[in-house]
């Protein structure tokens, strides 16, 4: 046998396997017809159940094996193979076994017995077909029954992973007994020493493989073994396929799912689909419950996976495995499963596929009604809770009610029980005060005991509610949390994760080189909108330069020429590009600024449709009502611009194919999956978390889908870049908040004098009084304490507005910090605890911002010039540009600075020349070019290194003048204007030496 041949890989595999506990079983005895091994399947029964044997063959004598298998393969038939190892089939009124799987504990030594007891079998080059000797390399069966198959190749006798895919499309019949549907085997594996895919479903040239690798560098494939000495993907059979994780696989994670889809001509379909984990949810899932039994409850445990990574699963094997979960000394590691989401698709998911593995009802429930319903079930002790996180600030008067309706008393405390917390996506509402209430309700009596304790040592007994919400802040001994999320921010990462890190990681990068979502930013155009404005009005009134050149670009935004063209543009585009995408069924989304720009865009969309007698429909999303400023008592709901369709059928109408483009304002770019969704147009300022989440929805896969195409009026393509890269090798924590920071800033604001230390003392007195002392003069009480300080701010804010307001965002930034850094750090003070919930109170009756005036200009403005260009085309690289930190909540509040006056008519020419101007698309390629050679010039990079950028630029002028004469043939006009203008000269060195010093400042070498 060639060192190199398919052959040899086979043995290697085989020796592998045999020596973790599988049999050799010779094909020989394989019924090709019935696609079991009859006699392996029988050899397990008799030995593992005699007593069920011993009475059929009382009643079948000799004929006892042909009955057996008769029902086990009409079983397998009918229910399927995965159902028939778990739960057993029927023969003559008898329950038989065809396999065992591992309890959750090893109380019962009979359990595990029957679970050693399990026969798994290797087959090689087994002929699998009544009709033909073709034959597979390698099956593996448990008790007889065949569920994986694998074919294998070698690189180096020339044929590879997809040599096996092909051989698997074209020349494995899924109509034979061993590849039908879920009947017998129940996966397939193509493999060769560099990769692994799979399949669950064979049918023909349709047949959809996965890939199954374990990634590498955060991408996609297989690292190399570390010491050199095994292949590539040998973690397929020495963990996966190995005896007890193969055993696991069938019982506790492959399901059959069914449900009913909505095809691309808008019928509805039933479709069943068996699951089998990919590799990277398989590791979480399993590197998840062996830390948490190892570790116990609790713990942190951060999951950062792409979209496309498969989440509603993960999340399902998760739960489905922590809700049995022992640790070494067989003790219950949760008493239940609470799973935090607001995804109704999770609950059928986790409903349908938890019932497959324990085949009992009331494992789960979903808290679909009201906080009794949540109180009710936590009180019970249900094992897998659902339910949404807005419920459990209700739960504890609640529990209070049914205790007094029980005649128990008033107790709101639930027992002490120990919990798992899953939350479906992680965001920074995790770190606000409804997720300090959810603490507070499963901390149960251990934390109302803590609090007790704590009130007694500092000697305020009165005030142990307060000393509770403390207590409540931090981590829990009796909760661990497990926390999902595909972009995490600073918060997650503090509160969630390990060091600032993740637990588990499945980068975007790899779901996108693997395939499992799409490379929004591989098709991106924008545009660019210049334009002019001038003052139509007589006087020239004096305004607020930023609040008016708000309600300029408001104006502009508006504006119906600027809609129209718009909308031209977008709609020629879907009609001759877009419409013909996904064999015909393409669908695209429109991202406007505001609600009433969406009100706009639909009429300007339907009547741009309607003149050109295009197919295409189109429905708006927006929340509320608008008014319409220039249509007096005119206002626009959702419900009625789409011809009174309800709000929570949009969804499902859009997915019908009459439907081509939706118009959203602040709607649906979260969260809404829609595979046919392949354009997006963006008419709004995107950045960071909230650019990647909304480009997001181009990503889902469809089988007929090839690519997706962003078309961007207002966004730079280096900012969607910079908030890509921030997620697509995986989030990196920024620095950490220095938590004597929080200090600093309450003593900033106890020095202005706002509020008096008695005032605030007085007032946790009051609000934190138990519960039964509480009256309605406690209110009045509360509100005139706060008067006081409201009283004091609005003097303040009318001789020094400026300063007043800059201790209001101090306000907001101790807010910030406090309920961010208590989840982290045990500050154990109760005088911070109070001002913070003291601070929460006075900042909702302290006045709002004096706005100062609203500027319209319908009358004193008109456009004079406009011009819609396409600035660039192609892809926005990922691999390139730098992943910036996230950054944690500031300590510096947001204060309002007063705006300087200037005079209309001057406004209006500082924004043409931002917007307007006469430089062309050769003007900016020179500039361009001049930057390009500036970055080259050593000097400059010497004074990059070691100066700021004031003094940097000092030589970069200098520099400047003489690159500008080198190239003077390429653009002798805009020389001209450089040289003559020292104006437009001051302007272009200022702004180009802020361009080449950032360039440089990248390049430095780390410290």
């Amino acid at each position: 046998m060639k060192r190199t041949s398919e052959a040899a890989f086979e043995t290697a595999i085989e020796a592998a396997l045999l020596a973790d506990g599988y049999t050799r079983l010779d094909g020989k005895g394989f019924d090709r017809e019935r696609a079991i091994f009859p006699e392996e399947a029988l050899a397990f029964i008799r030995a593992t159940q005699g007593k069920e044997w011993a009475k059929l063959e009382a009643l079948h004598g000799g004929e006892t094996g042909a009955r057996v298998l008769e029902s086990l393969c009409k079983w397998l038939d009918t229910h399927g193979a995965l159902a028939t190892l778990r739960h057993g089939f029927k023969c003559y009124g008898r329950t038989l076994r065809v396999a065992f799987f591992r309890p959750a504990h090893g109380l019962n030594p009979e359990l595990e017995a029957r679970y050693q007891a399990n026969r798994l079998g290797l087959t090689r080059q087994l002929h699998y077909s009544p009709r033909s000797e073709k034959s597979l390399d390698v099956v593996l069966s448990v008790n007889g029954i065949p569920v994986v198959t694998l074919e294998l190749k070698n690189p180096l006798s020339g044929q590879t992973a997809a040599d096996a895919i092909h051989q698997y499309r074209h020349d494995r019949d899924p109509r034979e007994p061993i590849f039908v549907f879920a009947k017998r085997s129940l996966v397939h594996f193509a493999v060769d020493t560099e990769e692994v895919h799979m399949t669950t479903r064979l049918a023909g040239s349709s047949t959809y493989f996965l890939p199954f690798n374990r990634g590498m560098d955060g991408g996609a494939g297989n690292p190399p073994d570390p010491h050199g000495r095994n292949y590539k993907t040998a973690y397929l059979w020495e963990e996966v396929l190995q005896r007890d994780s193969l055993l696991d696989l069938l019982a506790r994670f492959l399901h059959l799912s069914v449900e009913e889809k909505t095809t691309d001509d808008g019928k509805k379909v039933r479709k069943e689909s068996l699951i089998f984990p990919r590799y990277h949810q398989l590791q979480a899932v399993r590197e998840l419950v062996a830390a948490a039994a190892r570790e116990g409850v609790g713990h942190n445990y951060l999951i950062e996976h792409s979209a496309g990574s498969g989440k509603s699963n993960t999340i399902a094997w998760l739960a489905h495995r922590l809700s049995s979960l022992h640790d070494a000394s067989d003790e219950r590691v949760f008493d239940s499963v609470v799973v935090i989401t607001d995804r109704v698709v999770l609950d059928r998911q986790l409903q349908n596929t938890i019932y497959q593995f324990d085949h009992r009802q009331g494992v789960v429930q979903k808290i679909d009604e009201d906080s009794r319903q949540l109180a009710e079930a936590l009180e019970a002790g249900v094992p897998i809770i659902i339910t949404t996180l807005q419920k459990f600030p209700f739960v504890s008067s609640q529990l209070a009610r049914l205790n007094e309706e029980r005649g128990e008393g008033g107790n709101s405390h639930l027992p002490t029980r120990k919990y798992a917390v899953i939350i479906d996506e992680a965001h920074s509402s995790q770190s606000g005060e409804t997720a300090t209430e959810l603490k507070g309700v499963l901390g149960g009596e251990e934390l109302r005991k803590k609090a007790q304790a704590m009130a007694e040592e500092e000697g305020e007994v009165e005030l142990e509610r307060l000393f509770r919400s403390m207590a409540k802040r931090g981590r829990q001994p009796n909760m661990s949390f497990f926390a999902f999320t595909a972009t995490p921010k600073h918060k997650t990462l503090a509160i969630f994760g390990r060091n600032g890190e993740p637990f588990h990681r499945y980068t975007m990068r790899q779901a996108i080189e693997e395939g499992f979502i799409e490379d929004v930013l591989k098709h991106y155009v924008t545009y660019k909108t210049y334009y002019r404005l001038i003052k139509k009005a007589e006087d020239d009134p004096n305004v607020e330069r930023k609040r008016a050149a708000r309600a300029l670009a408001r104006f502009m935004r508006l504006h119906p020429h600027n809609i129209a063209q718009k909308t031209e543009v977008m709609v020629e585009h879907f009609q001759h590009f877009t419409r013909h995408k996904i064999g015909g069924h393409a669908k695209a989304m429109v991202v406007t600024g505001s609600r009433l720009e969406a009100v706009r865009y639909k009429q300007a969309f339907d009547r741009y449709i309607q003149e050109k007698g295009y197919p295409i429909k189109s429905l708006v999303a927006f929340s509320g009502t608008v008014e319409d400023d220039k249509i007096p008592e005119k206002c626009y709901t959702e419900v009625e611009m789409n011809g009174g369709l309800k709000e929570k059928e949009l969804p499902d109408t859009f997915a019908k194919p009459e439907y081509r483009v939706l118009l959203v304002a602040e709607k649906y770019q979260t969260g809404f999956d829609q595979p046919l969704l392949h354009t997006m147009y963006v008419d709004k300022r995107l950045a960071g978390i909230q650019a990647v989440q909304t480009l997001s929805r181009l990503n889902r896969t469809h089988p007929l889908k090839e690519d997706t195409f962003v078309l961007d009026f207002v966004n730079e393509p280096g900012e969607i870049q910079e908030a890509f890269r921030q997620y697509y090798d995986g989030a990196v924590m920024g620095e950490q908040v220095d938590p004597d920071r929080l200090y600093a800033v309450k003593a900033e604001l106890d020095a202005a004098g706002i509020y008096l230390q008695t005032e605030v003392a007085e007032f946790a007195r009051v609000f934190f009084a138990p519960k039964r002392r509480q009256s309605a003069s406690d209110h009045k009480a509360m509100n005139a304490l706060l008067d006081q300080a409201v009283a004091r701010f609005v003097h303040w804010q009318s001789t020094a507005e400026e300063e007043a307001e800059l201790w209001r965002g101090k306000l907001q930034a101790f807010r910030n910090l406090y309920g961010f850094l208590s989840q982290v750090i045990p500050y154990q003070d109760s005088d911070l605890e109070k001002l913070f919930t003291y601070l929460r109170h006075l900042a909702l009756k302290l006045p709002k911002r004096k706005s100062g005036p609203g500027y319209r200009f319908d009358e004193e403005v008109e456009l004079d010039y406009y011009r819609l260009q396409k600035i660039s085309e192609g892809s926005i690289s990922l691999n390139e540009g730098y992943a910036k930190p996230l950054d944690g909540p500031s300590e510096v509040g947001s204060g309002m600075v007063r705006e300087e006056s200037v005079a209309l008519s001057r406004l209006i020419d500082l924004v043409n020349q931002r917007f307007g101007g006469e430089l062309n698309e050769a003007d900016q390629l020179f500039f361009d070019q001049i930057a390009e050679a500036a970055s080259l010039n050593e000097s400059l990079q010497q004074a990059a290194e070691v100066n700021p950028l004031d003094k940097f630029q000092l030589l970069f002028g200098q520099v400047l003048e003489s690159l500008f004469i080198e190239r003077l043939e390429l653009n002798e006009g805009l020389f001209t204007e450089y040289m003559s203008k020292p104006e437009m000269r001051e302007l272009v060195s200022n702004w180009l030496g802020q361009q080449v010093y950032e360039r440089l400042s990248k390049r430095r070498p780390s410290d």
